[in-house]
């Protein structure tokens, strides 16, 4: 596996299959691995770049606080030093927010992107949510939200309590060890000075069952970046791992009309 050192972080990241870069950015508490599906079905029209951020796969820095320009500048150096001068970049939540920050800062860097549940800037409500998130953290149960907070309708209306029971036994060991870190990252965000400098064509899209970005928020993604449109999947927050067919459709449909 490839991997830059950048500062105190070694960066750690997947490279796989051939054609224009495609960088994939995850969400807090999860790495590399949540763009699985996504790779698969990209790998034949892309070179797809996904790296871990620090603290979760096999990402290394100083463990001291994770910033969202830090993380930019990780994304950067990984298609640096895979020689790729300009790539299209998915993100997904956190990993959302720090492509709208590459998009917004090093512009030359960015084609298309898609920011699948990004915000604008924590607000109080947010906020709350992400110190529920660290007190779940603390006494082990972190897990055990996930679902509630990551799926819609679809997942429960097939779901039953043995079924659910056991994702929350396979999600337990998937946690990674800077889930904490990340989530104070969420806590900061504020892109606000740097959307409207995106010159990528982008996508806003949201999740018509996201209890944790409002539609208000995404509205207002949409409006601050200059080439913006929005659409939207029938899903949780967790829409990658909720319909990942249907996810990655909608990505691959908007990155290949700008190949």
């Amino acid at each position: 596996m490839p991997k830059v050192t950048l500062e105190d972080a070694v960066v750690h990241y997947d490279r796989t299959g051939d054609g224009p870069a495609l960088l994939l950015l995850h969400g807090t508490a999860a790495s590399r691995e949540q763009w699985a599906h996504l790779t698969e079905r990209a790998k034949q029209r892309f070179t797809v770049l996904a790296p871990d951020f620090p603290g979760s796969g096999l990402t290394t820095d100083d463990g001291k606080e994770i910033t969202v320009e830090a993380l930019a500048a990780q994304a950067e150096a990984v298609l640096d030093h895979a020689k790729a001068t300009e790539a299209h970049v998915v993100g997904h939540s956190l990993g959302a927010v720090v492509a709208a920050h590459l998009a917004g800062t090093r512009p030359d860097r960015v084609r298309r992107a898609v920011l699948h549940a990004a915000w604008p800037a924590t607000d109080t409500r947010q906020d709350a949510e992400f110190r529920y998130w660290l007190d779940l953290l603390a006494t082990g149960t972190f897990a055990r939200m996930l679902p509630l907070m990551a799926f819609g309708p679809r997942y429960w209306e097939q779901a039953t309590a043995e079924s659910n029971e056991q994702l929350v036994k396979t999600l337990e060991p998937a946690i990674q060890s800077g889930t904490a870190r990340q989530i104070e990252t969420d806590r900061a965000v504020d892109l606000r000075p740097i959307l409207g400098k995106i010159a990528a064509r982008v996508l806003v899209l949201g999740s018509a069952h996201d209890r944790l970005i409002t539609a208000e928020q995404q509205r207002e993604l949409v409006a601050a970046i200059p080439d913006a449109r929005a659409a939207e999947i029938d899903a949780g927050h967790g829409a990658p791992a909720e319909l990942p067919d249907e996810f990655a459709r909608l990505v691959l449909e908007f990155l290949s009309a700008g190949t």
